[in-house]
């Protein structure tokens, strides 16, 4: 019924051979999948990249593979959303789990909850699933505060509204609706919220550091 989705690309821009970081006497591909093996409901686990190593990688750890074309991967020739829809073209299930590699704290129990909760969220009109991180801090655009105003009416950064930052740990939607938005995720998805631990999203050294910092603490 589902299928998780792992994207992985040789390129990187900010951390070189990210997805591949040695990370818990693994690498962050390899542990990833692990995660998902544990996963009662993800009954298929599909990595999709251009890398030859990488897709080798993921054959060694029991995964499936899709090799993209260059196209696909380079951030230039075809926009994100026609990438989406070329990976879930290739991939089979019901429905999608893109779970990224790079987010190495959501745990099995993570995905399990997740899943549960987006199957009772279908129902309620819902149309997806995909993690946030609950925050309230003081944001300004070029000019002005966006969420608090300034003088007698400020207030304390505890009393703002909630705003969430997407983590793109666990994007949940239908094969055949990701297809159709190009996206991994609808107008109306419901917001999982995580905690700060299982909401890292490595992108630098010092996201990675931070991982592997919080990996024992739980």
């Amino acid at each position: 019924m589902f299928t998780a989705v792992i994207p992985v690309r040789k390129g990187s821009r900010r951390l070189k051979n990210k997805n591949i970081a040695p990370f818990a006497n693994s690498n962050l591909l390899q542990y990833k999948i692990e995660q998902l093996k544990k996963v009662e409901k993800i009954t298929k686990i599909l990595v999709s990249s251009d890398s030859d190593e990488m897709l080798t990688m993921a054959q060694e750890s029991g995964a499936k593979i899709h090799k993209r074309a260059e196209e696909y991967c380079d951030e230039k020739t075809q926009p994100f959303g026609a990438v989406v829809a070329h990976i879930c073209e290739s991939a089979i299930g019901e429905h999608i789990i893109w779970a990224t590699c790079t987010s190495p704290l959501v745990e099995p129990y993570h995905y399990t909850e997740a899943i549960n909760i987006y199957l009772n969220k279908l129902t309620e009109g819902y149309d997806s699933l995909m993690s946030v991180e609950e925050f309230k801090r003081y944001i300004w655009n070029e000019d002005r505060p966006l969420n608090y105003e300034l003088g007698i009416k400020h207030i304390p950064s505890q009393e703002l509204p909630p705003l969430y930052r997407v983590t793109d740990g666990i994007l949940i939607a239908p094969r055949l609706k990701m297809i159709e938005w190009k996206y991994f995720h609808g107008i109306k998805p419901y917001k999982y919220v995580m905690d700060k631990r299982s909401s890292v999203d490595i992108d630098d050294i010092y996201d990675l550091e931070c991982a592997r910092a919080w990996l024992n603490i739980q």
